[in-house]
């Protein structure tokens, strides 16, 4: 198969937003380039599911929690993510794309072929754009989930560890919440 001549071209923010949402599906875009997104698995999409209904639960009204759309990191060169979960003020539920600063909390289920994207890549680039909390969901084969969590360092941009959670994740930033993963 052949990519479409698109796919080898930068994108500009314009040219994006003109597209449909079909088109955006399953797409990301990386300093202007379109990135293919693999589907995920059912593991992986039920995850998903089970953090995002959590942590809507958790944030309480000024808050909502919310799972494939898209996040506008910059403009200039574009760079467009569709994170796994997103936990974003509620009073921007109509601004799309949402921009960091609509968003508390961001989290990123890793899959197989995506561990050095999650790990590294995105974490720099949620960082940079000064997203203040960053998750990331390991899926050890059946197993248990463990889930790292990241707060923003104002000073250095950059994010520092914060507690890592396996089973229930029970008191977590950016709230207090209890999910429970040993039933997935």
């Amino acid at each position: 198969m052949i990519a479409p001549a698109w796919m080898h071209q930068q994108i500009t923010a314009e040219q994006y937003d003109s597209w449909s949402d079909e088109q955006c599906a399953g797409i990301e875009i990386v300093d202007g380039m379109v990135v293919v997104s693999p589907s995920a698995s059912k593991r992986h999409n039920r995850l998903i599911k089970v953090l995002a209904v959590a942590l809507e639960a958790a944030a309480g009204p000024d808050w909502n929690a919310d799972f494939d759309f898209d996040v506008r990191l910059q403009d200039v060169p574009l760079t467009n993510r569709r994170p796994d979960v997103v936990v974003y003020r509620a009073d921007t539920i109509d601004i799309m794309p949402a921009r960091p600063g609509h968003i508390l909390l961001v989290v990123e289920v890793v899959s197989p072929g995506s561990e050095t994207t999650d790990r590294i890549v995105k974490a720099e680039q949620y960082a940079r754009a000064g997203i203040s909390y960053y998750w990331r969901v390991e899926q050890p084969p059946a197993s248990v989930p463990v889930v790292y969590t990241y707060v923003l360092d104002p000073a250095s941009g950059t994010y520092r560890d914060g507690e890592v959670f396996t089973g229930v994740v029970d008191a977590a930033a950016p709230f207090p919440v209890k999910v429970d993963l040993t039933r997935l």
